[in-house]
């Protein structure tokens, strides 16, 4: 059975969102595959890590593990949306009318007129949905499930497309198929618009009035250098091509920080500096003229 997540992301069942993402940002850093090279163990962790994340996360995941732990979704361990179980799963199958005169072959199978011999149904597909972290799909990767105590190893190719299925012949239970539904796990910094990645990026007073250059990072987990013009206005945003998951940009919003200044000689600065630079940013706009 998985472990706790609280226990994976060393939290509290009362942490809040920021601490979660706190807790996941520095795990996710650690032991990202990037930074050890070959080790199986930080790969097996931070696979650990993305699954106890992709939970605690989302309110309706979490509220469901709270209450009912790993089994609160009745055997499905990828809480994907398949309540009761997986399809095909053998619990609860009846035996239909002709099942019973199969098995019993005095009534319409052996010497009786009229009986024919039922083909045997194939065995049904098992479906799952399974949380993917956006650093497997801007590379591809092959993470491992577990299905019934078995290990299986899912081959995600580069730049997959949300919603899309893999089918693993004979996989399933029963020996039937098994259909993997990717789907994208939420990242703690990075936004998506569709394949280009949006992230936020402060700037205090004088990189926002002045310009500068800024570090930020790519998904990769590098760090980049980024000249910002002088004079951006909050909101704007800087395109860095090929940056984002695979034929997507990643996408910069420049969000100035301004301080609050109430008194003292912060206050006779800005006071003069707006006698020095007196704008109207609002006398252009259609509902002020």
């Amino acid at each position: 059975m998985p472990r706790d997540p609280y226990e994976v992301l060393g939290v509290s069942k009362t942490a809040s969102d920021d601490e979660i993402k706190k807790a996941y940002r520095k795990m996710a850093r650690d032991f990202h595959p990037d930074r050890n090279p070959g080790d199986k163990s930080a790969e097996s962790k931070f696979k650990e890590v993305q699954e106890a994340f992709a939970i605690l996360s989302d309110k309706e995941k979490r509220q469901q593990f709270d209450r009912f732990g790993h089994t609160g979704d009745q055997g499905n361990p990828f809480g994907g949306g398949f309540p009761g179980g997986f399809p095909g799963g053998g619990q609860g199958a009846g035996i239909d009318l002709e099942d019973l005169m199969s098995m019993f072959g005095g009534m319409g199978g052996r010497g009786g007129r009229g009986g024919k011999a039922r083909r045997p149904q194939a065995p049904a597909d098992t479906e799952v949905i399974l949380d993917v972290a956006l650093e497997t799909i801007a590379s591809g990767g092959k993470p491992t499930i577990q299905l019934d105590g078995k290990d299986i190893q899912i081959t995600i190719p580069k730049g997959m497309e949300e919603g899309k299925k893999l089918r693993l012949k004979g996989q399933g239970r029963a020996g039937g198929d098994l259909l993997i539904q990717v789907r994208y796990a939420p990242h703690p910094w990075f936004k998506r618009e569709g394949i280009n990645l949006l992230l936020e990026v402060p700037l205090n007073l004088k990189e926002a009035a002045l310009g500068s250059k800024v570090e930020v990072p790519n998904l990769a987990g590098e760090k980049l250098t980024v000249k910002v013009p002088a004079g951006v206005a909050a909101g704007q945003r800087m395109r860095l091509k090929g940056m984002g998951l695979p034929g997507g940009d990643l996408l910069l919003e420049l969000k100035p920080v301004i301080p609050a200044v109430k008194e003292g000689r912060p206050l006779e600065l800005v006071e003069e500096l707006d006698k020095l630079l007196p704008q109207s940013p609002r006398a252009d706009l259609p509902w002020n003229r």
